[in-house]
């Protein structure tokens, strides 16, 4: 897709953001907290960075590539793809509901274009992201694999093993990236199980490690992804530490796991999307 300038993803992270209330208030279901404060990272990621296509062929080929691992920010996916294109905005309006392709975690058998893997059973995406990169290896494919893992999801142990398997064969094709906003659906991850230093850990287990501390400025998303980029193919996987801030858009909402994985009400919607401004058309 042709790159679009940073004013131009401010509108479209605006517009995402709307999507995201409206889909997961009209079913009172989802997970609006992480969809906002990842917001800017997918749209920077799908409208800036990857190449890719949305006339979506499952094998990926020439293309850069993209698993979400924490599945529960499915909303922000979608609306993402539809605004890239990959379906119909129309389409939103299934969210979560009977016989929708757009579930609450995202699936495979209703044949979704842009989701190759179902997920949210965390710690799971890393490791299928390690081996669709090494497969492009593989096919000499030199295009890039990417993969969003949440905070908490660094309590699994696979994600530490599929860390050590990912520098010792040298996957130097993949760019891994933790949403770092502090929270999960419990608390804060200081007290339900400290993380510590997140950035000498990967570091120790042999990754390049760069940290976004604006994880919800465009720009500042745009540039990391450019410098992570530019660490590719040298030999070691490349991890970025994104800095967010959970509910990030609404005043109500920022800043707290309480709204993890619950929907707005009425007067709450009507409160968020004043404070969103509609840029391309709600759906």
């Amino acid at each position: 897709m042709e790159k679009q300038s940073i004013d131009q993803l401010k509108q479209i992270c605006s517009q995402v953001r709307r999507d995201c209330l409206r889909m997961v208030h009209a079913v009172q279901s989802g997970h609006p907290g992480a969809a906002l404060g990842l917001t800017e990272f997918f749209v920077a990621l799908y409208f800036n960075e990857m190449t890719h296509d949305n006339k979506f062929k499952m094998d990926g080929k020439d293309e850069d590539l993209f698993f979400l691992s924490n599945g529960h920010v499915s909303a922000l996916w979608y609306s993402v793809l539809a605004r890239s294109g990959y379906f119909s905005t129309e389409e939103l309006g299934t969210f979560r509901k009977l016989n929708s392709r757009l579930q609450g975690h995202p699936a495979t058998h209703e044949g979704l274009p842009g989701i190759r893997i179902a997920s949210g059973s965390l710690g799971q995406g890393l490791s299928v992201a390690i081996g669709v990169a090494q497969a492009k290896k593989i096919d000499k494919d030199d295009k890039l694999v990417y993969v969003m893992m949440g905070d908490g999801e660094q309590q699994e142990g696979q994600v530490w093993e599929a860390g050590m398997y990912a520098a010792h064969h040298k996957v130097d094709n993949l760019i891994a990236a933790i949403d770092y906003n502090g929270q999960q659906i419990d608390g804060p991850t200081s007290k339900i199980m400290d993380l510590k230093n997140l950035k000498a850990k990967w570091e120790a287990f042999g990754w390049d490690v760069i940290e976004i501390k604006k994880g919800n400025n465009v720009e500042s998303v745009v540039n990391g992804l450019a410098e992570a980029k530019s660490l590719t193919g040298k030999g070691k996987p490349v991890m970025i530490l994104l800095y967010t801030e959970m509910g990030y858009g609404v005043d109500f909402m920022v800043g707290t796991h309480k709204w993890h994985g619950v929907a707005p009400s009425d007067a709450e919607l009507e409160n968020a999307l004043g404070q969103l401004e509609e840029t391309l058309g709600d759906y």
